[in-house]
């Protein structure tokens, strides 16, 4: 099979697996959650912080996701993903009360640390090595699609079947259709002989292990900031933009595009090709995000600034999600990416948990100029994390291209 075939058959198999993955776990209660929450007679905030139990059970099981994606590879572990997550939803279907609700959570955080992102991402380097950027990209784009497929499609099964039922169906998706994608279909890895496994175990910068210690910590903090805005702005974006002087419907429609100029902007770091590395992307997205919050804190919410405000914003959010995904391949061997991923899943896990809270109760106690300012403040602190990658990165380049004395 030529390299192009590969490619599409990685990006088709992952795009089914993640979709149904994302839209049946993170972006179910987005349909569902009032529903359960009368049903289980609890308040709203109790069934939507099943959410967050899943995501910082994902982020405490990531380190341990990246051994056993470096030991057993993506395909098994993606597996078990799907297992996990039909489990966990099958156990939500029978909630009757608290405590199982907040099991199934656990159950499906299990899930989607060994079936979603990480793994998704770990089984592309594995099959694509350096030349994964432009897959792993191609998959972000498909699977940012998740919540536009998977809202109307369990609302209708819900409206049809009840809640439970729907939960059943997302369940039973998990084992007819990826279990088998990810055990039969993934095409193997490339890596076989052993010249070919000394490549894939080579850094591609020759750093010492306390400056590969310190540039993850670099990646962690930084990434982290990212995935901490990102998630806390499509949390606040439309009352922001509200207060900020849209009208209700004004700012509902400019904040849809946001997720829109997202993808188009990871559409236009891909065909930027090599020319683009991860920490350049990086800085862009902290330049562009700072760019954008300090237009509208400085300016009147007039309707050009709000434009200029959400424009910015939204290609520096999509270029910064793909750039996080990519950075690890910059500074670690390619056979390690599964396990420094998992581990930056951590962090980012309690950031994206802790997002739509902080972000909500900065702008309902602080208004505007609390949250900009906070936006602002962060993309500051992660553009000199990711100015002194760049430095470690062209130091280490020269080091190497250095001719032996």
């Amino acid at each position: 099979m030529n390299g192009r075939l590969r490619r599409v058959q990685i990006v088709s198999i992952l795009a089914i697996t993640q979709l149904i993955g994302w839209g049946t776990s993170s972006d179910l209660l987005g349909v569902l959650g009032r529903i359960i929450a009368r049903d289980l007679h609890v308040p709203n905030e109790i069934a939507f912080l099943g959410l967050a139990v899943s995501l910082i059970c994902s982020g405490f099981l990531g380190p341990q996701v990246g051994a056993w994606l470096r030991r057993f590879k993506a395909g098994p572990v993606l597996s078990g993903g799907s297992i996990c997550l039909s489990t966990g939803l099958v156990i939500l279907a029978s909630a009757h009360d608290v405590m199982v609700y907040f099991l199934a959570w656990l159950v499906l955080g299990l899930g989607a640390a060994l079936g979603l992102s990480a793994g998704a991402y770990a089984a592309i380097v594995e099959r694509e090595g350096v030349d994964s950027k432009r897959v792993i990209g191609t998959l972000m784009i498909m699977t940012g699609l998740s919540s536009a497929i998977f809202w109307p499609l369990l609302s209708e099964l819900t409206e049809f079947f009840g809640w439970r039922m729907t939960c059943l169906i997302a369940a039973s998706a998990h084992i007819v259709i990826c279990l088998p994608l990810h055990l039969l279909a993934l095409p193997k890895p490339l890596v076989h002989r052993e010249e070919g496994q000394a490549l894939v175990d080579r850094p591609p910068l020759d750093l010492s292990p306390a400056q590969h210690k310190w540039v993850f910590i670099l990646i962690a903090f930084a990434t982290t900031i990212f995935s901490f805005t990102g998630l806390g702005m499509s949390a606040s974006v439309i009352e922001l933009l509200h207060r900020s002087g849209a009208t209700q419907a004004f700012a509902i429609q400019l904040g849809s595009t946001r997720s829109v100029l997202a993808i188009l902007a990871r559409l236009a770091d891909l065909s930027l090709g090599k020319r683009s590395t991860p920490v350049r992307t990086s800085i862009a997205a902290c330049v562009l995000i700072m760019t954008g919050s300090a237009v509208l804190l400085l300016f009147n919410g007039a309707t050009p600034v709000l434009i200029a405000f959400i424009v910015l914003n939204g290609f520096g959010a999509g270029i910064a999600s793909l750039a996080r995904v990519l950075l690890p391949l910059s500074f670690f061997a390619v056979s390690d990416y599964g396990r420094q991923a998992s581990r930056l899943m951590l962090p980012q896990n309690f950031a994206n948990a802790a997002a739509p809270v902080i972000f909500n109760a900065l702008l309902d106690h602080g208004g505007v100029s609390s949250v900009l300012s906070t936006l602002l403040a962060l993309a500051l602190a992660a553009l000199a994390c990711f100015m002194t990658l760049a430095s470690i990165e062209r130091r280490a380049r020269m080091h190497c291209e250095s001719p032996p004395v």
